[in-house]
């Protein structure tokens, strides 16, 4: 059985030039209470401009847009087209100012949409380029 869901904004993008930020709505604000604790963040959008029919079918494509590279499935790819149309970049904070996030850069168009925001953390304590709150590493296993 397939069911439907319904995916809403939470933010959106802000990539021109040096100036990348994460714009989040002011709803949404009290959601990023903590979030300067961490060093890195997982940003989810929306590939909105590729939300076609005709985009969404396609199952599999060349890497990069090079067709030297062999034909490979969408889900072994990063590219756009695919059946959902959600992306994921981790990005650094750069900086935080009430609802907007600085961030180094992400890959994402001006004006994508916002999904979610999940803090990283990274795979191994000892990586001294990350930040991430003590409470991390008392957890239970």
């Amino acid at each position: 059985m397939q069911a439907a869901y319904n995916i809403y904004p939470i933010g959106i993008v802000h990539n021109k030039d040096d100036d990348v930020r994460i714009e989040i709505y002011p709803q949404y604000e009290q959601a990023l209470l903590g979030i300067e604790q961490f060093s890195h963040i997982l940003v989810l959008y929306w590939f909105d401009e590729n939300d076609t029919p005709e985009g969404r079918s396609i199952l599999q494509v060349h890497p990069c847009g090079n067709p030297k590279n062999p034909l490979t499935g969408v889900f072994a790819t990063h590219s756009p087209r695919r059946p959902n149309l959600i992306a994921l970049s981790k990005c650094r904070i750069v900086a935080i100012e009430g609802s907007s996030i600085t961030v180094d850069r992400i890959d994402a168009y001006d004006g994508s949409p916002v999904i979610d925001i999940k803090s990283y953390f990274p795979d191994e304590e000892n990586n001294s380029d990350y930040r991430f709150p003590e409470w991390d590493r008392n957890k239970k296993e």
